[in-house]
């Protein structure tokens, strides 16, 4: 859906495309046999190969490929059986080689495909162009010295997939959309972790507008955000930004942006290269990447059953809401999250504690779900309580405060606390009985016709049983009575 931006003199349109760089989970680095740990002592995951040694020859980690080729399955994309390495030459004091080895626009490993992504009230189609891997540059760290740039080498070298959409997303808020999904496939397939606060996600953002009817107008590239919420902020203004310019009779030149995050701005870093400012050329030291219907076929093998699929599965095998499957589905560890508790129990019932109860309570704290003071066992025994009527659900709520303080299991802080339900109907007739006895005045009132008053009689019998009494036979008799 295109978002119309109305401004002084007409209606404008964004053209947005994304250019996201993923980190591949794999041991080693792209070209060489040096680790990928994060973290590690600057300087201490490098080789001869990633230093740009004299010499030096690159060798394919076939385990990064088959991680690529895993993602591009994942993304519904064409694999390419023949793709090439080339060299793309610019200096920077990070990149020691000074070019970084990647693979062209048309002959790289994956081709094109597409996400889905749901923006609520109508289902995105966002083309992707192509998928190709490249190894990453180093990194330099400018706030350790007044005067001094240190390098460290440690991500030199380290492959990335480099997924190109097509200038499909029109809104920031389907850019957002189409990342948290991207982001979401990638996790579920385990080919990146998406840690964005590490650097291993991170997305160039081209933004243009234009004339509604008119042709594309000139983009302008904002490079490395690793927040969702920074590339939503940065379309917004970017968008406006080249919108009030236009109007104002200036032009917009192509060119790279940084977005500053205390100006809420963006800032030109420098005027945008073309792809001849880079002199591709094949790569001499590493043949075509050949790869085989058969290793298609085996990675395939190994996909696992992807959010979308997993989402529709939920609706129809546990009979909830799309909206909860979407939230639920989300993230992987959330959605085994959910399967674990959700083993035998109603499935809607524990859909609405841990979207309604559990994930509110961790989102005010500031936890993540892998972090839970409640586990999934927890939480679906929490469920059964309720179901076999051991519990009310007013009761589980006084529970789940204590299992989140405690970590405790529901039915020992039932136990220790005397929360069992009454479901006696002696017991809760007779309380029944004493209400009725004592608020003769309400009761004509009730019979008189005033049918609202019902709930006063039903929380009466609440109070008195300490709120331990079975609602549905408290309801039950109240009415026979009262009738």
């Amino acid at each position: 859906m295109r978002k119309i931006i109305k401004g002084n003199t007409g209606d404008w349109e964004i053209v947005i495309g994304l250019e996201v760089h993923a980190q591949v989970i794999s041991n080693s680095k792209l070209f060489s046999g040096a680790p990928t740990t994060f973290g590690a002592e600057p300087n201490s995951n490098v080789s001869l190969v990633d230093a740009a040694m004299p010499g030096m020859l690159p060798v394919v980690n076939m385990e990064c490929v088959r991680q690529a080729v895993k993602t591009g399955l994942g993304l519904n994309a064409i694999i390419n059986k023949k793709s090439v390495f080339a060299r793309k030459n610019y200096f920077y004091a990070d990149l020691p080689q000074g070019y970084q080895i990647t693979q062209p626009a048309g002959q790289a490993l994956v081709g094109e495909g597409v996400v889905e992504v749901n923006m609520g009230d109508y289902i995105k189609k966002v083309r992707i162009e192509q998928l190709h891997i490249e190894q990453d540059a180093g990194k330099s760290i400018h706030d350790m010295h007044p005067r001094k740039t240190f390098i460290d080498l440690n991500r030199s070298g380290v492959c990335l997939m480099e997924i190109v959409s097509k200038p499909d997303i029109h809104s920031a808020e389907e850019a957002g959309a189409y990342f948290r999904k991207l982001r979401s496939i990638v996790r579920y397939l385990e080919t990146c972790d998406g840690n964005m606060d590490q650097g291993s996600m991170r997305a160039d953002v081209n933004v243009s507008v234009n004339r509604v009817g008119e042709g594309l107008g000139t983009r302008r590239e904002i490079k490395n955000m690793n927040s969702i919420k920074h590339i939503e902020n940065a379309i917004a203004y970017e968008s406006m930004y080249q919108v009030k310019t236009l109007e104002a009779g200036g032009t917009i030149d192509q060119c790279t942006l940084l977005w500053d995050i205390n100006k809420g701005e963006t800032r030109v870093m420098r005027s945008k290269e073309d792809a001849h400012d880079y002199r591709y050329f094949p790569d001499p030291d590493l043949l075509p990447l050949v790869i085989t219907d058969e290793f298609i076929e085996d990675v395939r093998k190994t996909l696992p059953e992807l959010p979308d699929a997993k989402r529709e599965r939920f609706v129809k095998e546990y009979g909830i809401t799309d909206y909860d499957a979407d939230i639920l589905t989300q993230e992987k560890y959330r959605a085994d999250f959910y399967e674990e508790a959700a083993a035998g129990k109603d499935g809607k019932l524990v859909s609405n504690w841990l979207v309604s109860e559990l994930l509110g309570i961790l989102n005010k704290n500031l936890i993540e779900l892998e972090n839970s003071p409640i586990s999934a066992k927890q939480l679906g025994e929490l469920v059964g309580l309720i179901e076999d009527n051991t519990i009310s659900g007013k009761i589980a709520k006084q529970v789940f405060e204590v299992m989140f303080e405690t970590s405790k299991d529901p039915s020992v802080i039932v136990e220790e606390k005397g929360l069992k339900q009454v479901t006696d109907t002696g017991a809760i007739e007779a309380i029944v009985d004493e209400v009725i006895a004592e608020n003769q005045a309400q009761v004509a009132d009730y019979q008189g016709g005033n049918d609202r008053i019902f709930g006063f009689f039903v929380g009466q019998v609440m109070k008195k049983s300490q709120g331990k009494a079975n609602p549905g036979i408290a309801n039950k008799l109240l009415k026979e009575k009262l009738g």
